[in-house]
């Protein structure tokens, strides 16, 4: 199993967070399960090698698309491949989909969206240079090359709730809707109808997920306890945080942080 991450260009660094390629072994006998979890942000998927299944809750499957979108989401999803696999992902901030993609975060939210659907007439060649590539270089050329052709034409977001959610994803502490509202000279309920514009959940979700992440990020950190995790991540008591995380990843804590839940090993 590879995963690294490559840092985005200056330019795009406003709305890319990271580049990420994921490659890996499997096979009939032995597939690989994957786990997607809970994230405020959205990831643009090319899997330039192999395609995944996505396991439903009631037993059967579904054939994931080649390549698309996976927006911001409040829920975990499993997906299996019994095949040699590649996946090539662009890290978004949440307001970059409104941006790159002219259409509002809450369309995004919790969905799978294949790239003809997103950007229409454009995909087949957008998709034939991300497969065919030679390097993974080039595919950071590419893909870079496509967002900077769609932001000349974009509208610019408002500054003062891009800034905020950028605060929000990076610091360790999240004030109150209030608060930010306040900072932003507008009413609470403004306020809240233009974060989700950007985001697709309201600021109370927005928060919890943003922790939730937070705290998966814990995982390196294999000396501390699952209670200096929580507090760490802003919670306020252990119960608090075990509700969240397994609601948003489908794991009970400590089964995850011990390195043997399923589909961690890409984490090792």
């Amino acid at each position: 199993m590879k995963y690294f991450t490559i840092n985005p260009p200056a330019k795009l660094a406003g709305y890319v967070r990271f580049f990420w390629v994921l490659e890996g072994e499997a096979s009939p006998g032995n597939p690989y399960i994957h786990r997607s979890m809970a994230d405020g942000c959205a990831e643009l998927l090319f899997h330039y090698q192999g395609t995944f299944e996505e396991l439903m809750p009631d037993g059967f499957s579904e054939k994931s698309f080649s390549s698309g979108l996976a927006g911001q989401s409040q829920c975990h999803r499993r997906f299996s491949i019994d095949q040699h696999f590649g996946i090539f992902g662009v890290y978004f901030y949440p307001f970059a989909v409104p941006q790159i993609f002219s259409i509002p975060s809450t369309e995004s939210r919790n969905g799978m969206i294949d790239l003809r659907l997103l950007i229409g007439s454009d995909a087949a060649e957008l998709e034939e240079k991300m497969m065919s590539a030679s390097t993974t270089q080039v595919r950071v050329e590419t893909i870079c090359q496509f967002i900077e052709k769609r932001m000349e034409r974009s509208v610019k977001p408002q500054a003062g709730i891009v800034e905020l959610i950028k605060l929000m994803i990076q610091s360790p502490s999240i004030p109150k809707v209030e608060e930010l509202a306040k900072q932003n000279f507008l009413s609470t309920r403004q306020f809240e109808r233009n974060f989700k514009t950007y985001t697709g959940f309201n600021p109370k979700l927005f928060s919890r997920i943003i922790r939730f992440q937070k705290a998966l990020s814990a995982y390196d950190f294999k000396e501390k306890s699952l209670t200096e995790i929580a507090y760490d991540c802003g919670y306020y008591d252990q119960a608090h945080f075990i509700q969240d995380f397994k609601e948003f990843s489908g794991h009970n804590p400590k089964e995850y942080f011990s390195g043997k839940a399923e589909a961690a090993k890409w984490r090792e």
